[in-house]
């Protein structure tokens, strides 16, 4: 009985002793005006491993380094990029706009993007990069018409599709409290040769102002991954002229919640994952959730269509079994169109994609007759929306082949109620006719998708009131008359506003409301540290006196000193060269 007490306590101590070791591991990189690193590229970039962290420190000038980020974290530790804000909230900036690439990193591609997240070889074996965490930076300028300095010396151009952030790909991924613009793509998550990308969380951002004038391939958001969450991040319109959709989706297992989505060719094109089969046959492929969300379609744009849902690879050979063939569930948004001619809600590619929609306002400014909720093809279910008085099904007539099926409680009007339209503010007056209107989520949709949170201008989000019945749109009036983004509360302790804060990064709001990006819990970030029984004796007596032995102390000390040797000697473990792949 002895030996069984002592074997549960050395494993019981060994376990702390790995635990321990992660944190005496890990360490902190500090750049800016008096930090121990002047520069970005004075940080080990080949050399990062679990648990450590880089903080960029605001200064007046932009960053103008260019670099890749290829190691791998742990869920318990991940590899942590931190913006460290001025005296007024100011984010770090980091600009591609005439920066230089830092030597001796293994880069896709330079012109791809600022930052770049991408996997190494080893014994002819590629390793992804896991479990990355990036927040509180400005990252912008990975765009056509700019230049920058190759690692080699050259001066080169951007590629059409750079984006701000580009990941090959990668496993684990949080992007949090940052702003991407005036790239080609602000970010592009993809596969590596049909090997997705998984576990994705995008939250709390302002992502504008991206693409290229006269061209549709490039977006404010383009992923193809297994595991996408978007949630309390700010979209605005595109460049100037530039004809990409806000958020473009190629991915399995999309979630799009609490979010303000603004302009674009469309805002949400959600098409099939031609990348890799692996997200064509996830099981979470044919499920995408929308909810909570601000949809803003203004004069002007290009494509009158919101969304579309489906795929997008037209032409005489197009394989439709790639096609998505599932179900939108659309519900609690509020649509906003400020069209003068016609708005169309969603294109549904065919007849095997369908929506269910409940609890959303549709309004244009525009007379009723101008909004549709379908294209061509499609099968929309109804349940207790508000809609502008007058609306049709297709503005397609007779060739319509689509339906649509209302399952009660539709509410039609002219004015759903807006505390101040002018000013976008989108919460419900005392009148509002979506008060107390909305219907109950069917069980399918919970407990992994309920309403319970809120957008807050901007980047932010708050509890979502409960007291009474529940109201239509993606904002509730409270049974004290309060409005939502008329309050403080915003359930975020740091307050991310859009002045550049860095607030917290760990949201006490977001407990309620679990990401269900990582879907796929990857075993490899599971220590392995247990040994098989007592082949291996870590005390130095089998008398229970819980003494450490020098086997552990030994590896100990030898894992700290390869810690040291590693950090002393990064280049030692990066390859100078670079490599180059066909764009996708």
């Amino acid at each position: 009985m002895m030996n069984i007490f002592y074997s549960i306590r050395m494993a019981t101590l060994g376990l702390a002793l790995l635990v321990l070791a992660a944190d005496v591991f890990a360490e902190d990189y500090h750049v800016g005006p008096g930090q121990s690193l002047a520069n970005i590229g004075d940080v080990p970039w080949a050399g990062l491993t679990a648990g450590d962290r880089v903080y960029i420190h605001w200064r007046q000038q932009p960053y103008k380094e260019k670099f890749v980020i290829s190691g791998q974290g742990t869920k318990e530790q991940p590899i942590t990029i931190s913006g460290v804000p001025g005296p007024n909230g100011e984010r770090p900036v980091i600009d591609g706009r005439g920066a230089k690439a830092i030597p001796g990193l293994e880069y896709v591609n330079e012109g791809r993007g600022v930052i770049e997240i991408s996997g190494t070889y080893s014994a002819g074996e590629h390793i992804e990069p896991k479990n990355i965490i990036i927040e509180g930076l400005e990252i912008r300028s990975a765009h056509r018409n700019y230049t920058f300095t190759a690692s080699n010396g050259n001066t080169e151009s951007y590629t059409n599709h750079a984006a701000s952030i580009y990941a090959e790909v990668v496993d684990g991924f949080t992007l949090r409290n940052c702003v991407l613009h005036d790239s080609g793509n602000g970010l592009f998550i993809g596969t590596y040769y049909e090997k997705p990308s998984k576990n994705i969380l995008i939250e709390k951002n302002h992502i504008y102002g991206n693409g290229n004038v006269g061209r549709f391939y490039e977006h404010n958001t383009y992923i193809a991954a297994i595991g996408v969450t978007y949630q309390y991040n700010r979209f605005g319109p595109l460049r100037d002229g530039a004809i990409g959709n806000n958020i473009k989706d190629r991915s399995a297992g999309l979630v799009v919640r609490y979010n303000w989505i603004e302009g674009g060719n469309r805002q949400l094109d959600m098409v099939e994952g031609d990348d890799s089969d692996e997200i064509i046959y996830a099981p979470s492929y044919h499920r995408t959730h929308v909810y909570g969300n601000i949809l803003i379609e203004r004069d002007g744009d290009g494509n009158r269509q919101i969304m579309h849902y489906g795929g997008d690879n037209g032409g005489n050979f197009v394989n439709y079994d790639n096609y998505r063939k599932g179900t939108l569930y659309f519900y609690n948004n509020t649509v906003y169109s400020t069209r003068t001619d016609k708005t169309t809600l969603a294109r549904l590619s065919t007849n095997d994609e369908r929506a269910e929609m409940w609890n959303n306002i549709f309004y244009v400014t525009a007379n009723g007759g101008s909004f549709s909720l379908l294209d061509e093809e499609g099968k929309i279910n109804l349940s207790n929306n508000w809609i502008k008085s007058g609306w049709v099904n297709s503005h397609d007539g007779s060739s319509f082949a689509g339906s649509v099926r209302d399952n009660g409680g539709m509410i039609e009007g002219n004015n759903p109620g807006f505390v101040n339209e002018s000013k976008l503010n989108f919460n419900l007056t005392s009148s509002s006719p979506a008060l107390n209107q909305a219907t109950s989520l069917p069980s399918e949709l919970l407990p992994d998708h309920p309403v319970t949170m809120e957008y807050q201008p901007h980047q932010r989000g708050r509890q979502r009131p409960t007291a009474g019945a529940p109201d239509i749109g993606a904002y509730e009036r409270s049974a004290a008359g309060e409005n939502g983004n008329s309050s403080n509360d915003d359930g975020d302790s740091g307050g991310n506003s859009d002045s550049g804060g860095n607030s917290d990064s760990s949201d006490s709001s977001d407990s309620s409301d679990s990401s269900d990006s990582s879907d796929s819990s990857d075993s490899s970030d599971s220590s392995d540290s247990s040994s098989d029984g007592d082949s291996v004796n870590i005390g130095g007596s089998n008398n229970g006196s819980g003494t450490v032995g020098l086997p552990i102390i030994l590896w100990f000390l030898a894992m700290i000193l390869r810690r040291k040797y590693h950090r002393l000697n990064p280049l030692i473990f990066a390859t100078s060269s670079t490599r180059t792949t066909n764009s996708r």
